[in-house]
């Protein structure tokens, strides 16, 4: 098992959660890709995507997989300038590569910020840590898990 996915078990075990983490046969590195391994719709994929303050600090911003972030909503939600992360920094920050940042189990915690429409559905589902690893959950579930704030801050895509 990869270092990544242990520390996404390691940390939905933490957080209460079982669920089980499944292993697909194809890349799930897209949230179309994911959405059509899980035989899901589109929004029901958490997709993780991290972006940098001026200050170097980053926010997760946890969307609906048809949805893109604001950089306008989501730097008046940080309250500092923000641009997207780039995939060194992710991978320093997250221990995760780009295509299979998981929403928890992150080696530095960030504020994180959720999609109010991955409320809308009883399962959605999230990267596990690897492009090929995905775990369903109920949205309140994962709320709770990564203790985010939930707020309007997407734009369909």
């Amino acid at each position: 098992m990869s270092k990544s996915l242990a520390r996404v078990k390691a940390a939905l075990a933490a957080a209460g959660l079982t669920t089980d983490i499944l292993e697909m046969s194809a890349e799930t590195r897209t949230a179309p890709q994911a959405a059509h391994a899980a035989g899901c719709a589109l929004d029901q994929i958490a997709k993780s995507i991290l972006f940098q303050g001026a200050s170097g600090r980053l926010y997760l911003f946890l969307t609906a997989g048809g949805n893109q972030v604001d950089p306008a909503r989501a730097t008046a939600l940080a309250g500092e300038p923000l641009h997207r992360a780039d995939a060194d920094t992710v991978r320093a920050v997250t221990g995760f590569a780009i295509g299979g940042v998981a929403p928890l189990g992150h080696l530095t915690p960030s504020p994180v910020f959720m999609d109010p429409r991955l409320m809308d559905f009883p399962t959605i589902w999230a990267a596990a840590g690897t492009p090929r690893h995905i775990f369903p959950c109920a949205p309140a579930d994962l709320h709770r898990a990564t203790a985010a704030t939930l707020a309007p801050f997407t734009t369909p895509a």
